[in-house]
């Protein structure tokens, strides 16, 4: 069982201002880095190294990032630490703020496709989290394991 992690952003300006040029500058470095990860396991990319210029939405200025990992705790790992969390760290300076959910998650059997992503962040929208698509925040286990609730949320092995 695979865990996909869909994440959108609305970039401030298009990706070739100098508005955006340090995002621009991170992409390949965070990216090798996210294909060495502990847990990772695909992401989505064109024959540039990375999913820009993929736009599946209504409004062709969001950008998407897609990927596939063993598990919620080797994504938060990769997410919330290293060069990821510095450019986290800096979105609001290169990405308008969100009203709506811009991440969701969701245990898949197979790599995760993009039609499939769209569907989990609308279900996330319209739902809230549940075992279907789901937040760092709210996780849930892969289906059948065998797992408990900590008192912080995350899940482990019971």
């Amino acid at each position: 069982m695979l865990l996909a992690q869909l994440n959108i952003g609305l970039p401030v300006a298009p990706l070739t201002e100098p508005e955006l040029a340090g995002f621009v500058e991170a992409l390949e470095p965070v990216n090798a880095l996210a294909d060495a990860a502990p847990g990772f396991v695909w992401r989505l990319q064109t024959e540039d190294g990375d999913a820009t210029a993929i736009r599946p939405f209504e409004d062709d200025r969001l950008i998407v990032n897609l990927s596939a990992w063993e598990s919620v705790e080797a994504l938060a790992a990769f997410v919330y630490s290293g060069p990821h969390r510095a450019i986290m760290v800096r979105r609001r300076e290169f990405f308008v703020p969100m009203r709506e959910a811009f991440q969701v998650l969701w245990w898949s059997v197979d790599i995760p496709t993009v039609a499939e992503a769209v569907v989990r962040l609308d279900h996330l929208r319209a739902h809230g989290p549940t075992p279907r698509a789901f937040t760092f925040r709210k996780p849930f286990p892969a289906p059948g394991a065998a797992q408990v609730r900590r008192d912080d949320g995350w899940f482990c092995p019971a």
